[in-house]
Formats: structure tokens, sequence, C-alpha cells
């Protein structure tokens, strides 16, 4: 099923010379709760679109999977998807998964569950990246990858509020585009898709977002695997201290033909 993603409003838009009524695309925001076999885990502010890669890469990063296999995602829980506004998706793994414990609050589209692990937590689920499985990411691609995402970002052309995460392998191509109100919800999604294409763990691609690189970015990036993570904007320094630990390449920055690395420096 097709969601609406963006709403139609008539604003006024004013400038030095006049104001004027014109029509303007909003992106939708609505809340999504995330359900482990049928145990609830989160709730999240997002743009309905590509639920079932996000509830799937959500579990994934989170750690909640404990390595279980997934099994199928549908909507709905206990009745039915129209009954819930197929705002509620269950990803199935056979009860293989640990039960888990739900998460207090609603998952912001800013912020995500930020802050919730520390990187000692991290790394006692998450070993560090195999460095010789990792994709060899060119400055060149590194300098060229905002460009290459571009067209794709569709989204972000109609309402300019949304986010995009895309993963891209060493000869840039750029394999998984997508775009959310929430940073952490498009990563999840890209997540999800090479999930449910048995395309993990990434270590052959790079990761590409166009927001800051926050400690929750570097960590989804890490439990999915990716090698390299290039964002347009700054990393805070815990994101760094954890890309260091992960192993992961990480640059901020990337924009107008410059970049900055920051793990390894």
């Amino acid at each position: 099923m097709t969601r609406k993603r963006t709403d139609k409003l008539l604003v006024v838009k004013i400038d030095s010379e006049s104001s004027r009524r014109v029509p303007d695309d909003l992106v939708v925001e609505e809340p999504m709760s995330i359900r482990l076999d049928g145990h609830l885990v989160a709730t999240t502010m997002r743009t309905p679109g590509h639920d079932y890669e996000l509830a799937a890469g959500f579990c994934l990063t989170e750690g909640l999977l404990a390595g279980a296999p997934v099994q199928g995602v549908r909507y709905c829980a206990d009745g039915s998807a129209v009954e819930s506004n197929f705002n509620v998706v269950t990803v199935e793994t056979g009860g293989r998964a640990p039960v888990p414990t739900p998460r207090l609050g609603t998952t912001t589209s800013s912020c995500g569950v930020c802050g919730t692990e520390s990187i000692d937590v991290l790394v006692e689920r998450l070993s560090p990246l195999p460095s010789d499985q990792l994709a060899a990411i060119s400055n060149d691609l590194v300098l060229a990858i905002a460009g290459l995402v571009r067209p794709g970002q569709t989204l972000f052309d109609q309402t300019g509020a949304v986010h995009a995460a895309a993963a891209f392998d060493a000869d840039g191509n750029v394999l998984v585009i997508r775009e959310d109100v929430g940073r952490h919800n498009a990563v999840d999604k890209v997540v999800g898709r090479l999930l449910l294409d048995h395309s993990l763990p990434a270590h052959g691609l790079g990761l590409f977002v166009s927001s800051r690189a926050s400690f929750e970015i570097v960590q989804k990036a890490w439990a999915a695997g990716f090698g390299t993570l290039v964002s347009v904007s700054a990393p805070t320094s815990l994101a760094v201290q954890t890309a260091k630990v992960a192993g992961m390449n990480l640059f901020g920055f990337v924009r107008e033909g410059s970049a900055v690395r920051y793990s390894p420096a």
C-alpha cells in the first residue's frame, strides 16, 4: 500500500514587494508503533512509506534481534491494519529474538533514542569492524557522494523538510536511498532494506546521511556493518569516539568539494 507522504496547504508567501496565497507541500509526520513478536518496543514519529524497512531496521540497529533472522513483517498487531491506520508494524522472528524491553515515551523525529546506550554497552554487543573486509572508499568518492545521492531526494525537493540516508558501494553506485522526517528513521529504512534483502553486514558499503553524525547514527551504522559513514554536517564528540572504537571511517562537513575526516585521524 502506498501511503500519503505530503499534504497540500494554502499558505501566504511574503517577500519585500508583496504577499500572496500559494499552494505548499508539507511532509506528513505520523506516529508508528514497532512491535517485535507481538511485544511493543517503540513508537517513533516518521514519514509514512517503507514502514516494514523502518521496523526491521530499527530492531536490527537497536540490538533487539540478537542475531535472530526476520521471518516476516506485517502491519497491525491484534486488530486489522485499517483499524490502526497502518501505523502499527510487527517484526516476526518466531520467538527467536529475546523478549524486548519497551522504550518509554515516543521517539521524536529530531533525535530518535539519543543517548540510550553508552559506548561500553555497544562494545558488549558489537565487535570492532573487520578492517580486512571493509570497502576502500576513495577520497574522491567521499567528496562526490552527496551529489550522487541528491537526485534521489525527491521528497526533500517537494517539502524541504526531510533527511536522506543512502547506501553506496566503492564504485560510486548508490544502492538504496530513503527519506524521512527523522534522520534516524532514514538510516533504519536503509538498513531495513538491506536486512530484508539479506545484504548485511554492509562491510562492502558506505553510508551517507544528509544530517549531522550523532552518536545514534554512528551506532546504527556500526550495527549494520558499514565501514564508512559520510555526513554533510558535523559529528558530535561522542560520535567520533564511537567511530574510533568501531574502526569506522567517519567523514563530516562533506560539501562543496571538501570534507573533514574524523576517524581514523
